[in-house]
């Protein structure tokens, strides 16, 4: 079947050579929201991501295939298979193979949900977490990262010691991306920050939940380093992680300012 654009005789400008000698290193398509499909804790879930592909362009060639990349985008979504690492991975050189690149990236930022239950009363309710998917290719070396951006609870150490009652607390953020090696469950991730913190938070509590929560902490005193460091530790200890960075901030409740915490494995 003869191809439309060249049935129209329409000139592929993109397709020219390039005589200015600059490679781009990184040239695609940014901030487009298109469905995804998550496999989280047994279940699919469908959401929405904010999707950002790119490729390396060599020096001689004018320009990239645009619309590929939207094009890749909509056979990921009409496959209605979830996305997990090992897809990712698949997909990704697929999208290189279209779009001639020997280099590129694909990250996708999206909320996912998991249901939790209050520490006492047991009350069922839903917390968002917030997502990333990152799988890239340079030097012939791909990698695939999750991300994960968890609300936690933490209590100064130094309050505590200091107060004749009482101690100051505040939400915390606890940001993991990891370098996935073997397959990580997204709720696995989301423990790693939860279990760390002087507690975890859950969207519905009734009183006896708050008291339960209250006294967890203050018997649980954090630091910020004390948080960052005990959350790299367990990720040292899993086969499954390779390279990662753990950032947490807690959002001060005495100052206005947060403090800020980051360790990385390179």
């Amino acid at each position: 079947m003869t191809n439309l654009t060249d049935a129209l005789h329409i000139p592929d400008t993109q397709s020219a050579r390039d005589g200015r000698r600059l490679a781009i290193q990184r040239v695609g398509v940014k901030d487009l929201r298109y469905p995804l499909q998550l496999s989280v804790a047994g279940a699919v879930q469908s959401t929405a991501a904010l999707w950002s592909l790119d490729v390396a362009l060599p020096a001689e060639k004018k320009g990239t295939h645009m619309s590929r990349f939207v094009a890749w985008l909509d056979a990921l979504a009409a496959s209605g298979q979830p996305l997990d690492a090992a897809a990712l991975r698949t997909r990704h050189a697929a999208m290189l193979d279209a779009l001639g690149a020997d280099e590129g990236r694909v990250e996708a930022a999206f909320s996912f949900f998991l249901r939790k239950r209050a520490p006492v009363s047991g009350l069922s309710s839903l917390l968002d977490y917030q997502g990333r998917w990152i799988a890239e290719t340079r030097a012939g070396r791909t990698a695939v990262w999750a991300e994960v951006a968890v609300p936690v609870k933490s209590l100064c150490p130094c309050s505590k010691e200091i107060s004749d009652y009482g101690a100051h607390n505040q939400r915390s953020q606890v940001t993991i991306r990891v370098e996935v090696l073997q397959p990580l469950p997204w709720h696995e991730l989301v423990r790693y920050a939860e279990d760390q913190a002087s507690s975890e938070i859950w969207p519905m509590l009734k009183r006896p939940d708050e008291k339960w929560v209250t006294e967890h902490a203050y018997e649980n005193p954090k630091f910020v380093e004390d948080l960052v460091r005990d959350v790299a530790l367990a990720l040292n200890a899993d086969p499954r992680v390779g390279r990662y960075a753990v950032e947490v901030e807690n959002f001060e409740s005495i100052h206005n300012h947060s403090a800020y915490a980051r360790i990385e494995r390179a």
